[in-house]
C-alpha cells in the first residue's frame, strides 16, 4: 500500500505493560474476556484464540456469562508518538487511512465519525473489556471503542499462517475499525441483546455475520484509501483464507464443525472481503439481510 503521504492518526496509546494481566487467576481473567472472545473479537483475535480454545474442547460462545462491564484499567499510558517504533507509526498511518475514509462515508450519511483509538501493547495490557494478552490478537473493545493491539501478531501472521505483506497487515486493522463503525451504527449492541436470546448455535450464526460484515468493511477501506498497489488484493485474500474457521479448526487437528463457526469459512471471508474491495459501498456490506 502506498501510506508514505498518508497521515498518521493521533488517536493512539501506548501502554508499559505493568498493568493488565488476568488477575484473581484464570478462572476470573477468563470470565472478563469471554464476553469480549465470544462476541467482540476481530481478525486477528480469532487466529490464536479458535485454536486454543479447540484443543482444550471448547466453544467460545457456550462461556459467556456476566463480566462484560467495563474493567478498571491500570497500566501506565503514554501518548508521546517519540516512543513509537517504526511499525506503530505505519499502524497509525492505516488508522489515520480509515478515519478519512469513514469521515467521508458518514459525511455522505449527514454525521460525524467519532474515530476509535488503537491502543498498543507488548504481551500483556489492560482494557474496557478485561486483560489485553498477546495471545487474543488484535481486538476491538466496545467497552471503551478502543482497538488493541501487539504489533508482533503481524509477525506471527506472516510466518506462523503464511500471510505476509503489508495490505494483510493493514487488513487486520481495517476489520477492526469494521467493528468500530458496526458499534457506531448500533449493530453490536442489537446483535448482542439477540444472542442473550437464542440457542448457542443461532448465536455463533449472528457472530459470523458480523465479522463478514466487518471483513467487507475492510474492503469498502481498501476501495476507497485509493492506495491498493499491484498484489494487495492477492495479500488481502490470502490472509482472509487463512483465518476462516474451517482452514483454522483443521490447523488445529479438529473435523471443522460448522454450528461452532464464529468468524465464517475462508471462502466466505474472502468472498465478503473482496464484495468490500470490489464495490466501495457499504450498503453492499448487508450479511443481516433476510435474517
Amino acid at each position: 500500500m502506498r501510506l508514505d503521504d498518508e497521515r498518521e492518526s493521533s488517536n493512539f496509546e501506548v501502554q508499559d505493560g505493568r498493568g493488565g494481566g488476568f488477575g484473581g487467576g484464570v478462572g476470573g481473567g477468563l470470565g472478563l474476556l469471554l464476553p469480549l472472545i465470544g462476541s467482540r473479537f476481530g481478525c486477528g483475535g480469532i487466529v490464536v484464540v479458535l485454536i486454543i480454545l479447540a484443543v482444550m474442547g471448547v466453544n467460545p460462545l457456550s462461556l459467556l456469562g456476566g463480566g462484560g462491564g467495563p474493567v478498571q484499567q491500570d497500566a501506565s499510558v503514554s501518548r508521546d508518538a517519540s516512543r513509537l517504533s517504526d511499525v506503530q507509526h505505519w499502524s497509525l498511518k492505516v488508522l489515520g487511512s480509515t478515519e478519512r475514509v469513514w469521515g467521508q462515508v458518514f459525511a455522505q450519511a449527514g454525521r460525524q465519525y467519532q474515530p476509535t483509538v488503537l491502543s498498543f501493547y507488548a504481551q500483556s495490557g489492560s482494557s474496557g473489556c478485561g486483560a489485553a494478552q498477546s495471545a487474543m490478537g488484535p481486538f476491538y473493545c466496545p467497552n471503551d471503542q478502543k482497538v488493541y493491539l501487539d504489533t508482533d501478531f503481524f509477525t506471527e501472521l506472516r510466518q506462523r499462517f503464511g500471510a505476509p505483506g503489508d495490505f494483510a497487515q493493514a487488513y487486520v486493522i481495517a476489520h477492526e475499525v469494521g467493528h468500530h463503525v458496526q458499534d457506531l451504527e448500533g449493530t453490536l449492541g442489537q446483535v448482542n441483546q439477540r444472542q442473550r436470546a437464542v440457542s448457542e448455535e443461532e448465536g455463533n450464526a449472528l457472530q459470523v455475520k458480523v465479522e463478514l460484515q466487518a471483513d467487507c468493511y475492510a474492503g469498502v477501506w481498501a476501495k476507497r484509501t485509493g492506495l491498493m498497489e499491484p498484489g494487495d488484493l492477492e495479500e488481502g485474500m490470502k490472509a482472509a483464507q487463512a483465518i476462516g474457521d474451517d482452514t483454522l479448526q483443521k490447523a488445529a487437528g479438529r473435523r471443522p464443525v460448522p454450528e461452532s463457526f464464529t468468524h465464517g469459512t475462508s471462502e466466505q471471508r474472502m468472498e465478503w472481503l473482496r464484495r468490500g474491495l470490489d464495490s466501495g459501498d457499504p450498503a453492499q456490506c448487508d450479511t443481516f439481510k433476510g435474517s
